[in-house]
């Protein structure tokens, strides 16, 4: 550990924390105790669990507040909301659940990291300078877009990055999924369980997936395939209608109508701030232990971020929950451990 070590705890005290919300800034110690980059369920519940251990989090959002979820118009399988709930919603009283028990909620996007510390470094797109001695990291991921017209006008209206999430309400409907790997066929294969015909649309003419995957699709009554072909479009006026799709060997065009998009070609975390500072898989995952530590003592790691299989919002929370965990011991053996160093010149006093 380097730096002066500049705790602000008060653990162990049997209380409830204060309930605090709107805090200025001004007020803010110097070092902070926790910081959360990021605002999905992840942060959230790491800032919830944080607050009410009296450690005042301070919790950056990030340029989208909520994370992925905010983008989802309903969310039907997280516990506890047996009608289901927006994913705006959701995310709005997770938030001011942290709020009410003490955490800082910042509008703002992190842009650098700096891993020496503690204390760490965060600085800001606002141009803010953060200290504290531990960070809990929720930055997620975002799914990889196709890139073409009508992609972002149309998500949650038909354009989707979660069978999971959004399967349900396609009941006999026709679908079409994008991409040839793991995940396109997993997902392709879930979605049969709803909709009467899901089909396939790949760049090449044969799938990366692996082979028990593709037999099952391929014995899989409602999934076909249309081979070396892309979308170049997706229209409808409130929800999706059709997309346009071109052959990339022969370079012709035609309309295809569906009810619904599910596109899975592959995920980008959001590292950038710690891109080559912590240590990270093949694909730029965060590689986190099973109490969310990452390769630097004092930074945890939460959510999709260092996440590529689950992606879900019960599965994010609890990490966030284990992650805020993990932080208060962290926190706890910094202060004893400064206890015992503030004792020991009085001991060598008392026996010389």
């Amino acid at each position: 550990m380097t730096g002066k070590l500049n705790l602000n705890l008060n653990l162990g005290a049997g209380v409830e924390p204060m309930l605090e919300s709107g805090i200025d800034s001004a007020a803010r110690p110097d070092v902070e105790n926790v910081i959360i980059l990021g605002s999905g369920p992840a942060g959230w519940a790491g800032a919830i669990y944080t607050a009410r251990a009296n450690l005042r989090p301070l919790l950056i959002t990030g340029n989208e507040i909520g994370g992925q979820i905010a983008t989802t118009t309903e969310v039907e399988n997280y516990p506890g909301f047996p009608d289901g709930v927006t994913g705006p919603e959701l995310s709005e009283r997770m938030q001011a659940q942290a709020e009410r028990f003490g955490a800082t909620v910042e509008l703002d996007f992190v842009t650098a990291v700096d891993v020496n510390g503690p204390p760490f470094t965060v600085e800001t797109a606002n141009g803010k300078r953060y200290r504290a001695n531990a960070l809990i990291i929720t930055t997620g991921a975002s799914p990889r877009k196709l890139g073409v017209p009508g992609e972002d006008r149309l998500i949650g209206r038909g354009v989707s990055y979660c069978a999971t999430c959004d399967g349900f309400f396609f009941r006999n409907r026709q679908l079409v999924v994008v991409g040839g790997g793991d995940s396109s066929l997993q997902e392709s294969l879930f979605l049969t369980k709803f909709a009467s015909k899901v089909t396939i649309v790949h760049r090449r003419d044969q799938l990366r997936a692996g082979p028990a995957l593709q037999r099952r699709a391929d014995t899989n009554p409602k999934i076909e395939y249309i081979w070396n072909t892309v979308v170049t479009n997706v229209s409808g006026e409130n929800k999706v209608e059709a997309v346009t799709l071109k052959n990339v060997q022969t370079g012709e065009e035609r309309q295809f109508p569906t009810d619904g998009v599910f596109v899975y070609i592959g995920h980008l975390p959001n590292n950038a701030p710690i891109a080559g500072k912590l240590a990270m898989d093949e694909h730029g995952y965060l590689i986190t232990d099973k109490l969310m530590r990452t390769s630097v003592p004092g930074i945890f790691a939460a959510g999709e971020i260092q996440d590529s299989r689950f992606r879900q919002v019960a599965t994010s929370t609890g990490q966030g929950v284990a992650a805020a965990m993990e932080v208060e011991k962290y926190l706890a053996e910094m202060e004893d451990h400064a206890y015992l160093q503030r004792q020991e010149p009085a001991l060598d006093r008392a026996t010389a």
